[in-house]
């Protein structure tokens, strides 16, 4: 999995850019922020990557300009609907800590401004982020864990096998709805009391069919 890349800026299009690092051409997914904010082609940038897989899409890499961005990114995507075009939005409208902000005031209209955030979803985002920090570059979710004996631990019950092997395949670059078909097809193929290994072992089977 890319977690960053160091590079030459070679092209920057409406909706991503592509940066060349040793004569190879990344092209990497970003929002309008994060656009504004690379050099002109030509010079050097260090984006930090998200990678995801999706089915038909294949890998694609998302790129932000701090650690902060991308763990804000990770996290919006760890609520139900939102995705990485809302997420991307979210961004675009408001950094990390004015996202933190806005959550600790339940201000949803100040995250229903973001393209492709309805007033429902913005009522979830704000809801689910209200008691999770954002900002300072820690995410608790399902891409990161708090350090231990941390206050920003979000359940201190241990997380079920087949719970595991979707954060597992999400950490190779897998998306979330894929990871959690695949995991739940191993699940029923292998029966109750798999194991962790087990299943992501079998689900990596299945997206390889």
């Amino acid at each position: 999995m890319i977690g960053r890349l160091r590079g030459v800026v070679a092209e920057v299009g409406e909706e991503e850019a592509v940066i060349d690092v040793g004569g190879v051409g990344y092209v990497v997914r970003c929002g309008a922020r994060t656009l504004s904010r690379l050099p002109a082609a030509g010079g050097e940038t260090l984006l930090h990557i998200e990678t995801q897989w999706t089915e038909g899409a294949g890998m694609r890499l998302y790129g932000f300009v701090s650690r902060e961005d991308r763990a804000a990114f990770v996290l919006l995507q760890a609520i139900q609907g939102v995705g990485p075009k809302a997420a991307l939005g979210v961004l675009d409208i408001m950094t990390p800590a004015e996202l933190s902000g806005a959550a600790a005031r339940g201000d949803k209209a100040a995250v229903a401004r973001a393209n492709g955030v309805g007033p429902k979803l913005a009522l979830r985002i704000v809801t689910e982020l209200k008691d999770k920090p954002i900002a300072g570059g820690l995410a608790v979710g399902l891409h990161a864990t708090a350090p231990p004996g941390s206050s920003g631990e979000p359940d201190a019950t241990p997380a079920s096998p087949t719970g595991e092997a979707v954060a597992a395949l999400m950490g190779l670059g897998v998306a979330e709805p894929a990871a959690r078909r695949v995991v739940d097809q191993a699940a029923l193929r292998l029966g109750e009391g798999a194991r962790e290994g087990a299943l992501i072992k079998a689900a990596l089977q299945e997206l390889g069919r």
